[in-house]
């Protein structure tokens, strides 16, 4: 792949929550970084933090979580072409003036559940044009008529009647549509899409994916895709992050994740992805024992107890990465002979 500037880049993202005066690590130092106009896939089974880890750049936890980083920097561009970065770590208050300038006409975020991310009393119309009014204090009329031009090219057809719709008298894709142009509709640089085709069939998933490719082709996006489907890492990916226990494991080029996986985490997911041509009676393979307790966590390797591949070295202190080949990084003891990344 070409050469690309970055869009964000994160450094030593760690994210603690509060409760009964405990406080439990879930995110623990993770750094990635997405290429301006690329997708970044980011995979792992249900409850490996990907989800927190977006959520906490978006700085939409809370008030008992606590989100600090070494550097995240967002760079967005300028009218005339010129880069604007920010450093959103430095950013204290979630809810304040320059965290809301960011998300919506910036970076948004598509979440995976249509049902919960719209108000059913309200006209999918209006939720959509909510934040447009917000951020750009443009009349009711010209967001509507904003709206009216947006809703064909996502595939919302008859947008006149449509607009004026409650969330019930849409099917479930359609849902997901509108929820994409609330995302949309402020023309952000990054969209972070949470799982989003997650209640979806196969078909309508297919159509969703579709979209998202397109607008990132026709309008240069830049996306984080969060899912534990291998098949749409496949399909969309550029780069992929692989996450387990609030750790990145294996970082790389969509090639170096599906050609050469190197973490016996990522192999494993690998091996249990439906392929043509299982023979009768063949059964998938599955990962072997339980995701533990973030809480109970021991020092070394958070993968060891249900890794083939385990020696006592993974059980000892914290485990760097290292960078096996340009770009591709890994968290094992097994390649302590090639240098260190941060």
């Amino acid at each position: 792949m070409e050469s690309k500037e970055l869009i964000l880049e994160v450094k030593k993202l760690n994210t603690t929550f509060v409760s009964d005066k405990k406080e439990t690590r879930i995110v623990k130092d993770v750094s990635f970084a997405v290429k301006r106009g690329t997708t970044l896939a980011v995979v792992g089974e249900s409850g490996c933090s990907k989800s927190v880890t977006m959520n906490s750049i978006m700085r939409f936890l809370g008030r008992n979580a606590k989100v600090e980083a070494e550097s995240i920097r967002f760079t967005a561009k300028r009218a005339d072409g010129t880069a604007e970065p920010h450093q959103l770590e430095g950013i204290k208050n979630p809810n304040g003036a320059e965290m809301r300038a960011l998300r919506g006409p910036q970076m948004s975020m598509v979440f995976q559940d249509p049902m919960s991310s719209l108000n059913p009393v309200y006209k999918v119309g209006d939720q959509v044009a909510e934040g447009l009014i917000q951020h750009t204090g443009i009349s009711k009329k010209q967001a509507r008529e904003q709206v009216l031009e947006l809703f064909p090219r996502l595939g919302i057809p008859d947008p006149e009647s449509r607009i004026d719709c409650y969330p019930h008298q849409f099917s479930g894709g359609m849902k997901q549509r509108v929820v994409i142009a609330i995302a949309m509709i402020c023309n952000p640089e990054l969209i972070i899409c949470d799982e989003p085709t997650t209640a979806l069939d196969v078909t309508i998933q297919a159509q969703i994916m579709e979209l998202l490719k397109k607008l990132q082709v026709e309008n240069g996006k830049s996306i984080i895709l969060i899912t534990h489907n291998m098949g749409l890492v496949a399909e969309m990916a550029d780069e992929v992050c692989v996450m387990y226990m609030g750790r990145v494991v294996e970082f790389g080029s969509l090639e170096d994740i599906f050609d050469h996986p190197s973490h016996p985490y990522t192999k494993a997911l690998l091996r249990s992805v439906p392929v043509l041509g299982l023979a009768d009676g063949q059964k998938l393979e599955t990962i072997p024992g339980i995701t533990p307790n973030p809480a109970d966590l021991k020092p070394g390797c958070e993968f060891a107890d249900r890794c083939a591949e385990c020696t006592e070295r993974c059980r000892g202190a914290n485990i760097p990465a290292y960078e096996i080949a340009p770009g591709h990084r890994v968290r094992c003891v097994q390649f302590d002979h090639f240098p260190e990344v941060d």
